[in-house]
């Protein structure tokens, strides 16, 4: 956590997050997708919202995303892909494949500890068995920006707060008791693309125990996709 403080220090100023839509980004495609681990239960929401209260004033009102780890990004789901970031059936498909080809059983995690990024404020994640770096190698690796972090997002920043007068704010709170979470299903979720921080909601979860895809909601992708479902 050392390193991730000097690197928060280092940067002098909080990125300021703003409320607005973002056209030149979803250009008119409605939602945004995601493989992620829900980790929404009523322990680290209760650790989430008490994190927010400390940071009262520091982050931008209406974040209502619930609580989850982001294993790896898909892009704009659709049946016919047409721009770089668009998600379609066959990388999809490829994901599911990979998510079964690692076996991997249900595992434990653990999180607390408020620590942040330059953008957002966020709690702790710890992987003794090593489960979510399985997940985010086989669903892409790591990314080429920087070294992948996994994370429970607390909210975002309204403002360019300078660093140095926030850190003390977070190490008040690193030694937050951890809530050990059980996890049995990879979720893909999305997003209202013209939302910031909105509200996520769950396409379809793959059951670790059993290798299988259930899904949730009506699949956005081709009806040629192969993969087992139930409703």
């Amino acid at each position: 956590m050392k390193t991730l403080s000097d690197a928060f220090l280092k940067a002098r100023h909080t990125l300021q997050n703003v409320r607005r839509d973002f056209p030149e980004w979803h250009l008119g495609r409605p939602a945004y997708a995601l493989w992620a681990l829900d980790v929404d239960t009523r322990a680290v929401s209760q650790a989430v919202a008490v994190a927010a209260r400390h940071l009262d004033g520091l982050l931008l009102d209406g974040y209502h995303r619930q609580a989850h780890i982001t294993l790896a990004l898909g892009g704009f789901p659709t049946p016919a892909p047409t721009h770089p970031d668009d998600y379609g059936p066959a990388d999809f498909e490829a994901h599911v494949e990979a998510l079964r080809a690692i076996e991997l059983a249900p595992f434990e995690i653990d999180i607390g500890g408020l620590a942040s990024f330059t953008s957002a404020p966020f709690l702790h994640v710890s992987d003794p068995d090593g489960g979510i770096g399985r997940l985010h190698q086989a669903l892409g690796g790591e990314r080429p920006e920087g070294r992948y972090i996994p994370h429970v997002t607390v909210g975002l920043y309204s403002g360019a707060w300078p660093t140095a007068e926030v850190l003390p704010h977070l190490h008040a709170l690193a030694a937050l008791p951890p809530v050990r979470c059980h996890i049995e299903r990879v979720s893909l979720m999305r997003y209202a693309a013209t939302e910031i921080g909105g509200p996520l909601a769950t396409l379809a979860e793959h059951d670790l125990a059993s290798g299988r895809l259930l899904w949730r909601e009506k699949s956005p992708f081709s009806s040629a996709i192969t993969s087992d479902t139930t409703s």
